[in-house]
């Protein structure tokens, strides 16, 4: 099977891997919908099973990565895992509450806050260009936020909450990017995401028990558990490993700009499978905030 994966590895354009991750992530939000499991004990299993399919393989290929880990990655790591965490808790609530169009979009506006966040915390530089993008990025995200609480204060109340979760998510996110920033110089794909998803699970375990969701997986039935593996197998697995994989080899920029196709995927997903149609609001503001951060995630490299 090791070697199996190996031999893709060697002959898969990156660019046709990538296209598969958007497809993959874009059935996230999707397959969290389709649960009826707390929010925080999809967030748990879905990493709990993507770390147990690559924990084998960083054991058996990647053991001499394992053990050169020095303190200073480890507590790296950690801090990754604990943000990928606090993604996840963010965003899969954040579904309850709003559209899979708007949480999908304000979610994926995570770009945003990793370049303002190298500029604060890594004094990169941040263009002209990619400051106007977040500028018309966040107009589009106080678009949505507000659109339905202006037309319907009952909806917008629940969405406003659920969009304000789903931009946490989004800084969550830019955190697990910047904290793994430099791990990824040193250390292999592989190790690390199976230290990173390892950590995630425990943070994940402590707070499932701390809100008094039910853990024991007798209390799950087998759609349930297919969903949980679906969501480990297809947005974790084929999705967000092998974007990591891909950003070896593809530019940064690139990468950022092909993952707007996922909230596009995931509304159209949603339209067909759960028949959430977005509202008036939402695809203005979704539109604009897609707008500012291609515009951003192009912005870097020159003026």
């Amino acid at each position: 099977m090791f070697e199996a994966v190996e031999r893709v590895e060697e002959v898969v354009s990156p660019m046709t891997a990538l296209a598969v991750a958007i497809v993959a992530v874009s059935t996230s939000a999707i397959l969290i919908e389709l649960s009826s499991a707390p929010s925080i004990i999809k967030a748990l299993y879905r990493s709990l099973f993507t770390t147990l399919l690559l924990a084998p393989l960083a054991v058996t290929r990647y053991r001499d990565d394992l053990r050169t880990f020095s303190p200073r990655d480890l507590a790296i790591a950690v801090v990754t895992g604990c943000a990928l965490a606090g993604h996840f808790i963010a965003w899969f609530e954040s579904l309850n509450w709003t559209s899979v169009a708007a949480s999908v979009t304000l979610v994926q506006s995570q770009p945003l806050f990793v370049a303002f966040g190298a500029w604060a915390l890594l004094d990169e530089r941040v263009t002209r260009k990619t400051m106007v993008g977040i500028f018309v990025a966040l107009l589009g995200m106080v678009a949505m936020s507000f659109g339905d609480l202006l037309t319907n204060a009952a909806v917008g109340n629940r969405a406003l909450y659920g969009n304000g979760l789903a931009v946490v998510g989004a800084i969550a996110a830019a955190g697990y990017v910047l904290a793994g920033r430099s791990l990824r110089q040193r250390v292999s794909l592989i190790p690390y995401v199976t230290v990173v998803y390892g950590v995630s699970t425990v943070v994940l375990f402590g707070a499932s028990l701390v809100s008094d969701a039910t853990v024991s997986p007798a209390a799950y039935g087998p759609t349930e558990w297919l969903l949980f593996l679906g969501m480990a197998v297809g947005p974790g697995i084929f999705g967000h490993t092998v974007i990591n994989w891909a950003l070896k080899y593809v530019e940064s920029s690139v990468v950022s700009v092909s993952l707007l196709g996922e909230p596009v995927g995931s509304t159209l997903l949603a339209l067909a499978i759960l028949g959430q149609v977005p509202g008036i609001a939402t695809m203005i503001g979704g539109a604009v905030v897609l707008g500012g951060i291609y515009v951003a995630s192009t912005g870097r490299d020159g003026q």
